[in-house]
């Protein structure tokens, strides 16, 4: 009998040991290794700052989830979440039908215009005829190259790839690309810096929503149904309790979820 009632104490002893386990796991989430103010940027101190981290913090306090920040750069980003170095993104990656084939999305948690910079002496429109001939800066691996290509690309502008927005950013402060194209949003915080002084918003591209996408979604690995469910509950229910437009605040005076 004593048999017995060690070896039910050591079952419930090791279910036990086994359910903190659990609990205490980690999800690795990836943001890019590079500042995106006001999205994300790394402070004087390294810590990560900024919309996406309280947004990060908020919804994995709502679905109980330990999250941890994981820079990751971002052209091997995608490849970083398939081989499961990172458990999620969170760093402004739209809702693409190209990304649907590799990884699967949560609802979109933001969804802002797509706008094009330049220096304030130059006077052009963000159109293919009012950027032929000049040189476009945009980020590898994003939907800002993509839409470049296809729009203002071979025969009209050359477009001119940088590994992060803020070497692209800098050399148009140098007047070495005539004009960036980016999320607006990520431009307007540069053009309020000392560094953006420079220039201006030309305006904001015609939309393409199979290049430009749906807005912005965390992006997951296909199959893990559970994890997509909690975050989708947990942005359901911050936009519905208030958390959402509380932090959302403190950085944008406008409904950043957009229609």
């Amino acid at each position: 009998m004593k048999n017995i009632i060690r070896t039910v104490a050591m079952a419930v002893a090791i279910g036990i040991a086994s359910f903190g386990a659990v609990q205490a796991q980690e999800l690795k989430v990836g943001f890019a290794a590079e500042p995106y103010p006001p999205f994300t940027s790394p402070d004087a101190n390294g810590k990560w700052i900024g919309w996406e981290v309280d947004f990060m913090d908020a919804i994995c306090a709502e679905a109980k989830l330990k999250c941890v920040i994981t820079p990751v750069a971002w052209d091997g980003i995608i490849p970083a979440l398939t081989t499961k170095k990172i458990d999620m993104i969170i760093g402004s990656m739209s809702i693409t039908e190209e990304r649907l084939k590799t990884i699967d999305f949560s609802d979109k948690y933001y969804n802002t215009p797509t706008g094009i910079i330049g220096q304030k002496s130059e006077k052009f429109a963000a159109t293919p005829e009012g950027l032929k001939g000049k040189i476009i800066g945009v980020q590898v691996s994003t939907i800002h190259q993509d839409y470049a290509n296809k729009y203002f690309g071979p025969g009209a502008a050359e477009i001119k790839e940088y590994q992060t927005q803020d070497e692209a950013n800098q050399d148009l402060a140098a007047g070495r690309v005539d004009a960036v194209q980016a999320d607006a949003i990520a431009l307007d915080a540069f053009l309020k810096s000392d560094a953006g002084k420079c220039c201006d918003l030309k305006g904001n591209v015609k939309d393409d929503p199979a290049i430009l996408g749906a807005g912005v979604g965390v992006g997951l690995r296909k199959g893990e149904t559970d994890l997509k469910n909690k975050i989708n509950a947990a942005i359901k229910a911050i936009r519905a309790n208030g958390t959402y437009d509380k932090f959302s605040k403190k950085y944008f005076d406008f409904d950043v979820y957009g229609g």
